[in-house]
Protein backbone atom coordinates (compact mmCIF):
# COMPACT_ATOMS: atom_id res chain seq x y z
CA UNK A 1 0.00 0.00 0.00
CA UNK A 2 1.49 3.34 -0.80
CA UNK A 3 2.22 5.45 2.44
CA UNK A 4 1.28 8.88 2.61
CA UNK A 5 1.85 11.33 5.07
CA UNK A 6 -0.55 12.38 7.43
CA UNK A 7 -1.51 16.34 8.07
CA UNK A 8 -4.92 17.78 9.42
CA UNK A 9 -7.48 16.29 8.17
CA UNK A 10 -10.69 17.52 6.65
CA UNK A 11 -14.18 16.82 7.11
CA UNK A 12 -15.44 17.66 4.13
CA UNK A 13 -13.25 14.86 1.84
CA UNK A 14 -15.74 12.27 1.13
CA UNK A 15 -16.51 9.95 3.71
CA UNK A 16 -15.67 6.52 3.77
CA UNK A 17 -12.71 4.36 4.32
CA UNK A 18 -9.21 4.35 2.94
CA UNK A 19 -6.51 2.07 3.22
CA UNK A 20 -3.76 3.80 2.75
CA UNK A 21 -1.07 3.67 5.58
CA UNK A 22 -0.23 6.92 7.03
CA UNK A 23 2.75 7.53 9.30
CA UNK A 24 2.55 8.92 12.27
CA UNK A 25 4.92 12.36 12.45
CA UNK A 26 7.42 12.15 15.28
CA UNK A 27 7.02 10.81 18.98
CA UNK A 28 6.92 14.02 20.59
CA UNK A 29 4.39 14.75 23.20
CA UNK A 30 3.43 18.09 22.52
CA UNK A 31 0.07 18.50 24.29
CA UNK A 32 -0.49 20.36 27.90
CA UNK A 33 2.64 20.86 29.58
CA UNK A 34 2.85 20.08 33.63
CA UNK A 35 5.33 21.80 35.59
CA UNK A 36 7.27 19.70 38.04
CA UNK A 37 9.11 19.95 41.52
CA UNK A 38 12.27 20.98 41.26
CA UNK A 39 15.59 18.77 39.26
CA UNK A 40 16.90 15.58 41.33
CA UNK A 41 14.83 16.79 44.57
CA UNK A 42 14.27 14.62 47.12
CA UNK A 43 12.21 15.00 50.51
CA UNK A 44 11.34 12.45 53.53
CA UNK A 45 7.83 12.05 53.58
CA UNK A 46 7.10 9.03 56.16
CA UNK A 47 9.41 6.50 57.76
CA UNK A 48 8.66 4.00 54.85
CA UNK A 49 9.28 6.27 52.18
CA UNK A 50 10.62 9.14 50.19
CA UNK A 51 9.21 12.02 48.11
CA UNK A 52 11.32 11.73 44.80
CA UNK A 53 11.05 15.02 42.74
CA UNK A 54 8.85 14.25 39.27
CA UNK A 55 11.85 15.37 36.74
CA UNK A 56 14.26 12.62 38.65
CA UNK A 57 11.49 10.15 38.25
CA UNK A 58 11.36 10.76 34.53
CA UNK A 59 15.14 10.46 34.21
CA UNK A 60 15.74 7.68 35.36
CA UNK A 61 12.98 5.92 33.77
CA UNK A 62 14.76 7.28 30.38
CA UNK A 63 17.86 6.07 31.40
CA UNK A 64 16.72 2.63 32.12
CA UNK A 65 15.03 2.18 29.23
CA UNK A 66 17.86 3.77 27.54
CA UNK A 67 20.15 0.57 28.28
CA UNK A 68 17.84 -1.95 27.51
CA UNK A 69 17.84 -0.46 23.62
CA UNK A 70 14.66 1.94 23.59
CA UNK A 71 16.42 4.81 21.48
CA UNK A 72 16.42 7.46 23.49
CA UNK A 73 13.77 9.92 21.72
CA UNK A 74 10.86 7.29 22.68
CA UNK A 75 12.13 6.36 26.11
CA UNK A 76 12.24 10.77 27.02
CA UNK A 77 8.28 10.08 25.66
CA UNK A 78 7.74 6.88 27.77
CA UNK A 79 9.24 8.61 30.44
CA UNK A 80 7.14 11.89 30.90
CA UNK A 81 3.81 9.35 30.36
CA UNK A 82 4.60 7.35 32.96
CA UNK A 83 5.90 9.68 35.20
CA UNK A 84 2.32 11.61 34.80
CA UNK A 85 0.92 8.48 36.42
CA UNK A 86 2.47 8.45 39.09
CA UNK A 87 2.16 12.83 39.33
CA UNK A 88 -1.71 12.36 39.26
CA UNK A 89 -1.63 9.64 42.05
CA UNK A 90 -1.81 6.48 39.58
CA UNK A 91 0.84 4.97 41.26
CA UNK A 92 0.66 1.74 40.56
CA UNK A 93 1.08 2.35 36.59
CA UNK A 94 3.95 5.25 36.83
CA UNK A 95 7.85 4.05 37.82
CA UNK A 96 6.81 0.70 40.03
CA UNK A 97 5.84 -0.95 36.39
CA UNK A 98 9.61 -0.26 35.01
CA UNK A 99 10.74 -3.88 36.06
CA UNK A 100 8.06 -5.30 34.59
CA UNK A 101 8.66 -3.36 31.01
CA UNK A 102 12.40 -3.73 31.49
CA UNK A 103 11.64 -7.78 31.86
CA UNK A 104 9.60 -7.61 29.24
CA UNK A 105 11.78 -6.11 26.80
CA UNK A 106 14.63 -8.33 28.18
CA UNK A 107 12.43 -11.38 26.86
CA UNK A 108 12.04 -10.15 23.81
CA UNK A 109 8.80 -9.39 23.70
CA UNK A 110 8.83 -5.75 22.31
CA UNK A 111 9.71 -4.48 19.00
CA UNK A 112 12.30 -1.40 20.31
CA UNK A 113 12.45 -0.01 16.30
CA UNK A 114 8.43 0.07 15.91
CA UNK A 115 7.11 2.23 12.55
CA UNK A 116 3.62 3.00 14.33
CA UNK A 117 0.98 3.46 11.44
CA UNK A 118 -2.36 4.17 10.36
CA UNK A 119 -3.36 1.82 8.16
CA UNK A 120 -7.09 2.76 7.71
CA UNK A 121 -9.07 5.74 8.33
CA UNK A 122 -12.07 8.17 7.53
CA UNK A 123 -12.16 12.09 8.13
CA UNK A 124 -13.12 10.97 11.93
CA UNK A 125 -11.90 7.75 12.65
CA UNK A 126 -8.44 5.90 12.43
CA UNK A 127 -6.72 2.33 13.38
CA UNK A 128 -3.50 2.30 13.91
CA UNK A 129 -0.92 -0.72 14.17
CA UNK A 130 1.65 -0.38 16.58
CA UNK A 131 4.08 -2.55 15.35
CA UNK A 132 4.35 -4.27 19.04
CA UNK A 133 5.83 -1.37 20.51
CA UNK A 134 5.26 0.24 24.05
CA UNK A 135 2.18 1.02 24.93
CA UNK A 136 2.71 4.71 25.92
CA UNK A 137 4.18 5.17 22.13
CA UNK A 138 1.64 4.01 20.51
CA UNK A 139 -1.33 5.57 22.71
CA UNK A 140 0.28 8.71 22.37
CA UNK A 141 0.50 8.38 18.95
CA UNK A 142 -3.05 7.73 18.90
CA UNK A 143 -4.10 10.95 20.98
CA UNK A 144 -2.17 13.21 18.37
CA UNK A 145 -4.24 11.55 15.70
CA UNK A 146 -7.61 12.07 17.54
CA UNK A 147 -6.80 15.40 18.98
CA UNK A 148 -5.92 16.54 15.06
CA UNK A 149 -9.28 14.61 13.37
CA UNK A 150 -11.74 16.05 16.64
CA UNK A 151 -10.33 19.72 15.79
CA UNK A 152 -11.62 19.61 11.68
CA UNK A 153 -14.41 17.23 12.65
CA UNK A 154 -15.67 17.68 15.88
CA UNK A 155 -15.55 14.16 16.74
CA UNK A 156 -12.69 11.90 16.23
CA UNK A 157 -12.10 8.13 17.25
CA UNK A 158 -8.86 5.97 17.03
CA UNK A 159 -8.16 2.13 17.66
CA UNK A 160 -4.90 0.78 17.98
CA UNK A 161 -3.95 -3.22 17.78
CA UNK A 162 -0.26 -4.35 18.25
CA UNK A 163 0.27 -2.41 21.24
CA UNK A 164 1.74 -2.89 24.34
CA UNK A 165 0.22 -1.86 28.45
CA UNK A 166 0.21 1.77 28.25
CA UNK A 167 -0.35 2.46 32.01
CA UNK A 168 -2.96 5.14 33.38
CA UNK A 169 -6.17 5.65 31.25
CA UNK A 170 -6.30 8.75 32.76
CA UNK A 171 -3.02 9.88 31.47
CA UNK A 172 -4.39 10.14 27.91
CA UNK A 173 -7.83 11.51 28.69
CA UNK A 174 -6.35 14.35 30.15
CA UNK A 175 -4.36 15.21 26.93
CA UNK A 176 -7.40 16.47 25.56
CA UNK A 177 -8.61 18.89 28.28
CA UNK A 178 -6.40 21.60 27.31
CA UNK A 179 -7.88 21.69 23.96
CA UNK A 180 -11.64 22.23 25.79
CA UNK A 181 -11.83 18.38 24.31
CA UNK A 182 -13.42 15.57 26.30
CA UNK A 183 -11.60 12.46 26.13
CA UNK A 184 -12.56 8.96 26.73
CA UNK A 185 -10.40 5.93 26.96
CA UNK A 186 -10.73 2.32 27.29
CA UNK A 187 -8.37 -0.79 26.89
CA UNK A 188 -8.12 -4.82 27.00
CA UNK A 189 -6.35 -5.38 29.90
CA UNK A 190 -2.97 -7.31 29.38
CA UNK A 191 -4.19 -10.68 30.87
CA UNK A 192 -7.71 -12.23 32.55
CA UNK A 193 -8.32 -11.91 35.98
CA UNK A 194 -11.84 -11.63 36.37
CA UNK A 195 -14.53 -14.70 34.87
CA UNK A 196 -17.65 -12.97 33.39
CA UNK A 197 -20.40 -12.83 36.44
CA UNK A 198 -21.64 -16.32 37.03
CA UNK A 199 -18.89 -18.20 35.44
CA UNK A 200 -15.71 -20.15 36.59
CA UNK A 201 -13.22 -19.20 33.03
CA UNK A 202 -10.74 -16.30 33.24
CA UNK A 203 -12.27 -14.86 30.38
CA UNK A 204 -12.16 -11.07 30.96
CA UNK A 205 -9.36 -8.01 32.48
CA UNK A 206 -9.88 -5.19 34.41
CA UNK A 207 -9.97 -3.56 31.40
CA UNK A 208 -10.76 0.35 32.65
CA UNK A 209 -12.50 3.01 31.26
CA UNK A 210 -10.99 6.59 31.79
CA UNK A 211 -13.58 9.97 30.95
CA UNK A 212 -12.14 13.80 30.89
CA UNK A 213 -14.47 16.24 31.16
CA UNK A 214 -13.23 20.37 30.84
CA UNK A 215 -14.72 22.26 33.44
CA UNK A 216 -14.33 26.52 33.74
CA UNK A 217 -12.81 26.36 37.35
CA UNK A 218 -11.60 24.11 39.71
CA UNK A 219 -10.89 20.59 39.14
CA UNK A 220 -12.02 18.91 35.87
CA UNK A 221 -13.84 15.72 35.96
CA UNK A 222 -12.13 12.94 35.53
CA UNK A 223 -13.07 9.16 35.89
CA UNK A 224 -10.49 6.76 35.64
CA UNK A 225 -11.48 3.14 36.65
CA UNK A 226 -10.88 -0.69 36.56
CA UNK A 227 -14.12 -2.72 35.74
CA UNK A 228 -13.44 -4.83 39.02
CA UNK A 229 -12.97 -3.65 42.30
CA UNK A 230 -9.39 -2.94 42.21
CA UNK A 231 -7.00 -3.06 39.43
CA UNK A 232 -4.36 -5.82 39.10
CA UNK A 233 -1.82 -2.76 39.63
CA UNK A 234 -3.36 -1.52 43.12
CA UNK A 235 -3.01 -5.57 44.08
CA UNK A 236 0.76 -6.13 43.00
CA UNK A 237 1.79 -2.73 44.71
CA UNK A 238 0.11 -3.77 47.82
CA UNK A 239 2.56 -6.69 47.45
CA UNK A 240 5.20 -4.90 47.42
CA UNK A 241 4.20 -2.77 49.83
CA UNK A 242 3.84 -6.19 52.25
CA UNK A 243 0.26 -5.00 52.75
CA UNK A 244 -2.90 -6.84 52.44
CA UNK A 245 -6.22 -6.18 50.55
CA UNK A 246 -9.39 -5.66 51.93
CA UNK A 247 -11.98 -8.21 51.44
CA UNK A 248 -13.87 -8.24 47.87
CA UNK A 249 -11.33 -6.97 45.91
CA UNK A 250 -10.04 -11.10 45.17
CA UNK A 251 -11.62 -14.07 45.82
CA UNK A 252 -11.38 -17.28 45.30
CA UNK A 253 -12.94 -20.21 43.50
CA UNK A 254 -15.71 -21.01 46.26
CA UNK A 255 -16.41 -16.97 47.14
CA UNK A 256 -14.48 -16.65 49.90
CA UNK A 257 -12.86 -13.24 49.62
CA UNK A 258 -8.44 -13.29 49.62
CA UNK A 259 -6.76 -10.64 51.33
CA UNK A 260 -2.64 -12.07 50.81
CA UNK A 261 -2.02 -9.82 47.58
CA UNK A 262 0.40 -12.36 46.64
CA UNK A 263 -2.19 -15.17 46.71
CA UNK A 264 -4.58 -13.05 44.22
CA UNK A 265 -3.72 -15.60 41.47
CA UNK A 266 -5.16 -18.29 43.53
CA UNK A 267 -8.41 -16.69 42.49
CA UNK A 268 -10.24 -14.25 40.75
CA UNK A 269 -10.88 -10.52 40.65
CA UNK A 270 -14.26 -9.68 41.60
CA UNK A 271 -16.06 -7.11 38.87
CA UNK A 272 -17.55 -4.00 39.88
CA UNK A 273 -20.89 -4.21 40.44
CA UNK A 274 -21.20 -7.83 39.89
CA UNK A 275 -22.96 -7.95 36.57
CA UNK A 276 -22.68 -4.96 35.49
CA UNK A 277 -18.45 -4.71 35.83
CA UNK A 278 -18.54 -7.76 34.03
CA UNK A 279 -20.44 -6.26 31.35
CA UNK A 280 -18.59 -3.19 31.10
CA UNK A 281 -15.09 -5.31 30.82
CA UNK A 282 -17.04 -7.01 27.63
CA UNK A 283 -18.08 -4.07 25.89
CA UNK A 284 -14.69 -2.49 26.96
CA UNK A 285 -12.84 -5.65 25.34
CA UNK A 286 -15.24 -5.71 21.91
CA UNK A 287 -14.58 -1.85 21.32
CA UNK A 288 -10.70 -1.83 22.44
CA UNK A 289 -9.88 -5.39 21.05
CA UNK A 290 -12.04 -6.86 18.91
CA UNK A 291 -13.02 -3.79 16.98
CA UNK A 292 -9.34 -3.26 15.59
CA UNK A 293 -8.12 -6.66 15.22
CA UNK A 294 -6.69 -6.82 18.47
CA UNK A 295 -6.61 -10.04 21.48
CA UNK A 296 -9.44 -10.57 22.97
CA UNK A 297 -11.13 -13.28 25.73
CA UNK A 298 -8.89 -16.31 25.36
CA UNK A 299 -6.51 -14.64 22.87
CA UNK A 300 -5.10 -12.36 25.81
CA UNK A 301 -1.55 -13.08 26.14
CA UNK A 302 -0.82 -12.19 30.07
CA UNK A 303 1.68 -10.30 30.53
CA UNK A 304 2.36 -10.52 33.79
CA UNK A 305 3.90 -14.11 33.77
CA UNK A 306 4.53 -14.17 29.70
CA UNK A 307 7.77 -12.77 29.31
CA UNK A 308 8.24 -12.96 25.73
CA UNK A 309 5.02 -13.20 23.40
CA UNK A 310 3.92 -10.64 21.92
CA UNK A 311 0.95 -8.98 23.53
CA UNK A 312 -1.22 -7.66 20.76
CA UNK A 313 -2.70 -4.93 23.27
CA UNK A 314 -6.00 -2.82 22.09
CA UNK A 315 -6.76 0.48 23.28
CA UNK A 316 -8.94 3.14 21.66
CA UNK A 317 -9.35 7.06 22.52
CA UNK A 318 -12.08 9.10 21.75
CA UNK A 319 -12.30 12.61 21.56
CA UNK A 320 -14.74 14.67 21.70
CA UNK A 321 -14.57 18.92 20.51
CA UNK A 322 -16.86 21.26 22.72
CA UNK A 323 -16.88 23.98 20.30
CA UNK A 324 -18.87 20.93 18.03
CA UNK A 325 -21.57 21.22 20.80
CA UNK A 326 -21.67 25.24 21.45
CA UNK A 327 -19.66 27.66 22.94
CA UNK A 328 -16.78 25.89 24.66
CA UNK A 329 -16.54 28.34 27.75
CA UNK A 330 -20.41 28.09 28.09
CA UNK A 331 -20.20 24.54 28.58
CA UNK A 332 -17.64 24.24 31.04
CA UNK A 333 -19.23 26.61 33.05
CA UNK A 334 -22.42 23.82 32.67
CA UNK A 335 -20.27 21.07 33.73
CA UNK A 336 -18.62 23.53 36.50
CA UNK A 337 -22.02 24.05 37.88
CA UNK A 338 -22.94 20.13 37.85
CA UNK A 339 -19.85 19.32 39.69
CA UNK A 340 -20.10 22.05 41.99
CA UNK A 341 -23.72 21.10 43.20
CA UNK A 342 -22.55 17.78 43.41
CA UNK A 343 -19.62 18.85 45.56
CA UNK A 344 -21.48 20.83 48.01
CA UNK A 345 -24.25 18.24 48.52
CA UNK A 346 -25.19 16.69 51.76
CA UNK A 347 -22.46 14.21 52.62
CA UNK A 348 -23.44 10.53 54.31
CA UNK A 349 -22.11 10.40 57.75
CA UNK A 350 -18.78 11.75 58.83
CA UNK A 351 -17.09 11.58 55.87
CA UNK A 352 -16.27 14.58 54.73
CA UNK A 353 -17.36 16.45 51.50
CA UNK A 354 -18.68 14.70 48.73
CA UNK A 355 -15.93 14.68 45.70
CA UNK A 356 -16.48 14.50 42.38
CA UNK A 357 -14.49 11.98 40.09
CA UNK A 358 -10.81 13.64 39.58
CA UNK A 359 -10.53 15.98 42.77
CA UNK A 360 -8.33 13.38 44.30
CA UNK A 361 -5.98 13.48 40.89
CA UNK A 362 -6.19 17.27 40.76
CA UNK A 363 -5.33 17.43 44.67
CA UNK A 364 -2.14 14.92 43.93
CA UNK A 365 -1.40 16.56 40.56
CA UNK A 366 -0.80 19.91 42.36
CA UNK A 367 0.84 17.94 45.80
CA UNK A 368 3.11 15.91 43.67
CA UNK A 369 4.56 18.93 41.41
CA UNK A 370 5.50 20.87 44.27
CA UNK A 371 6.62 18.54 46.59
CA UNK A 372 8.24 15.03 44.85
CA UNK A 373 5.94 12.06 44.56
CA UNK A 374 5.87 9.89 47.77
CA UNK A 375 7.65 6.44 46.74
CA UNK A 376 7.21 3.51 48.89
CA UNK A 377 11.08 2.47 50.29
CA UNK A 378 10.29 -1.10 49.00
CA UNK A 379 9.80 0.39 45.50
CA UNK A 380 12.99 2.49 45.68
CA UNK A 381 15.01 -0.62 46.89
CA UNK A 382 13.57 -2.07 43.93
CA UNK A 383 14.97 0.59 41.28
CA UNK A 384 18.12 0.65 43.30
CA UNK A 385 18.66 -3.16 42.45
CA UNK A 386 17.65 -2.26 39.13
CA UNK A 387 19.69 0.73 38.56
CA UNK A 388 22.74 -1.15 39.76
CA UNK A 389 22.24 -4.67 37.68
CA UNK A 390 21.77 -1.51 34.43
CA UNK A 391 25.12 0.47 35.42
CA UNK A 392 22.80 3.07 36.36
CA UNK A 393 23.01 5.35 39.07
CA UNK A 394 20.76 4.46 42.14
CA UNK A 395 17.33 6.26 42.08
CA UNK A 396 18.19 8.19 45.19
CA UNK A 397 19.82 6.63 48.30
CA UNK A 398 18.13 5.29 51.19
CA UNK A 399 19.51 5.24 54.98
CA UNK A 400 19.81 1.79 57.01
Amino acid sequence: MKETEYSSPSCRRRAGTTESTTTIGGTDVSHERWPVAGSEREMTDHPRGTRVAADRIRSFIRDALVAVGVPAQDAVVVGDLMARADIIGSDAHGIFRLPHYIARIRGGALNLRPHIKVIRETPATAVIDGDNALGHLVMNAAVQTALGKAAACGIAWVGAFNSNHAGAGAVYTRMALERDMVGIYGAVASGNAMAPFGGADLLLGTNPISVAIPTARGAPVVLDMATTVASNGKIKHAALRGESIPEGWVLDWQGNPITDPRRASDGFLAPAGGPKGSGLSLVLGLLAGSLNGARMGSAVVNFNTDFHSATNTGHFICVLSLSAFGDPEELKERMSTAADEIRSSRPLGPNGPVRVPGDESSRKLAENNSNGVFLPDELIKSLNSLAEELGLPPLLGLGP
